[in-house]
């Protein structure tokens, strides 16, 4: 963690992206190779014990006594009895309300991934188990490799960033069952007028589409959709478990 005087004025993607400066910056590129993967590796061993996880997206410029933050910390709360860890961005706002309702269960599990930034940003105090990236690709594996759906609150660009990705994963098949809710349908009105009008009514995505994303006002919901898909996928490994069996079984 670096604060003050101490933050770097870039970050380690820039460094990473930038095609700019002498022509060592060529050979040092096979090392940042090494540093990516070290990040995979500290993402992997840190997370892989995780039971069945939700991350909740959401502005962190959500004030503490504002309805949505009371709404992050409700669900957070409510995710946590059901049985589930909070995976949040690890920073304030709706990050922080989030983290800080799954605390207040007993045995429920917050954890937080951090990601460098240009300007300070602290991990939340509600984070218990909490991983810092250089890298927003590598952040991003995680939060889906390790989540069985997306919820996401009010929020800005971030929010955006992570919302149309989780819907291209589904979209393209490349992974199944993950639910995407989008809590606050005054706030998520307009975007999926716009969907519907710009993209669904250009051809530019097909009407099924519209299906893999639930809007929604009430916690208790948004954590229905998540456990219906949860059981759904589990039937389906279940099946797929029998199928396998049944063919090694069968007399060649």
């Amino acid at each position: 963690m670096l604060r003050g005087k101490m933050v770097d004025e870039g970050t380690h993607d820039q460094r990473l992206l930038a095609r700019q400066g002498p022509a060592d910056w060529v050979h040092m590129d096979p090392w940042r190779v090494m540093r990516i993967q070290s990040e995979f590796v500290e993402g992997f061993g840190q997370l892989a014990e995780l039971p069945r996880a939700v991350t909740v997206f959401g502005s962190a410029r959500t004030p503490g006594d504002s309805p949505d933050y009371a709404m992050g910390r409700e669900l957070g709360t409510a995710l946590a009895r059901s049985g589930y860890a909070v995976i949040t961005g690890g920073g304030p706002g709706v990050m922080e309300a989030a983290n800080r309702g799954a605390t207040e269960v007993e045995g429920g599990v917050s954890v937080g991934l951090g990601i460098e930034l240009p300007f300070e940003q602290r991990m939340n105090d509600y984070v218990e188990l909490g991983i810092e990236f250089r890298y927003f690709f590598v952040r991003k594996t995680m939060f889906v490799k390790y989540s069985c759906g997306f919820i996401a609150l009010p929020g800005g660009f971030g929010t955006l960033d992570e919302l149309f990705e989780a819907l291209t994963l589904v979209q393209t098949g490349k992974v199944t069952s993950f639910p995407v809710v989008l809590m606050g349908s005054e706030f998520w009105g307009g975007l999926l007028e716009w969907i519907k009008a710009s993209l669904l009514g250009t051809g530019k995505i097909a009407p099924q589409d519209l299906d893999l994303i639930t809007v929604t006002d009430d916690v208790d919901e948004a954590v229905r959709v998540i456990m219906e898909a949860d059981r759904a996928r589990s039937v389906a490994t279940w099946d797929e478990e029998q199928a396998v069996e049944a063919q090694v079984a069968e007399p060649q």
